[in-house]
């Protein structure tokens, strides 16, 4: 892999390696692809619900919510968001996740921090729980 394949973006402190093909566009909120090396830890799905199987009002509560659940499992296998290199998103509405994707910005940061892993986004008709209007899968490699 030649170096102009893999780019470290200054402002981004990760320990793993933005992969941006020289020319393209940089992606706003995700990479295009991430090199990484060490101990993986994989999350499963995360809805936006509590310990208590309660959800909160809204999209952007539920992700900022879907979000914490992930930082808790990653905490429990020795991984942090910044270890982070991918995310699947599912939303059971596309149109709600753009209309809220001003807010999502900074839930997003508060809680991942400025680690934007490779993303795919997905519109489903529904998820197994009723009350989830989303769902997140990561994958994080501990150096």
């Amino acid at each position: 892999m030649s170096e102009n394949q893999i780019r470290k973006f200054p402002e981004r402190t990760a320990a793993h390696n933005v992969l941006q093909p020289a020319g393209w566009p940089r992606p706003k909120g995700y990479a295009n692809g991430i090199r990484a090396r060490g101990d993986m830890v994989f999350v499963g799905g995360m809805i936006g619900w509590d310990e208590y199987e309660r959800f909160p009002q809204g999209f952007t509560a539920q992700a900022r919510q879907a979000l914490k659940n992930i930082a808790a499992v990653l905490a429990e296998g020795g991984a942090r968001p910044e270890h982070v290199v991918r995310m699947t998103w599912y939303v059971r509405d596309m149109d709600e996740y753009l209309a809220a994707r001003a807010e999502l910005g900074p839930v997003y940061r508060e809680i991942m921090g400025d680690n934007f892993p490779a993303m795919t986004l997905v519109a489903v008709t529904r998820l197994v729980e009723p009350g989830a209007l989303l769902e997140i899968e990561a994958t994080a490699v501990v150096p």
